[in-house]
């Protein structure tokens, strides 16, 4: 019988996104950029990512310093120098 670790080697989710990569986009239409802080699978409504934005943003009248968003609405940012 296999172990766990084998088990979830092979089936869980693999991140696309790492802790600490720098990404870009837009959130509900506001530009934002900032670090990675987590690429995860919670439900069956599939990945997202934690940013910890650079800068706060105002939406709906609330201040964010972090945001969850969807891979579709990120880029990746320089890679190598």
């Amino acid at each position: 019988m296999a172990s766990l670790s084998d088990y979830f080697a092979k089936n869980a989710y693999k991140p696309k996104y790492f802790l600490g990569d720098r990404v870009y986009g837009k959130f509900h239409s506001i530009p934002f950029i900032g670090t990675v802080g987590n690429d995860r699978v919670i439900n069956l409504d599939g990945p997202e990512i934690t940013i910890h934005l650079d800068l706060p943003m105002k939406h709906n009248g609330e201040l964010k310093n972090f945001i969850i968003v969807k891979h579709k609405d990120i880029k990746q940012t320089l890679t190598e120098f």
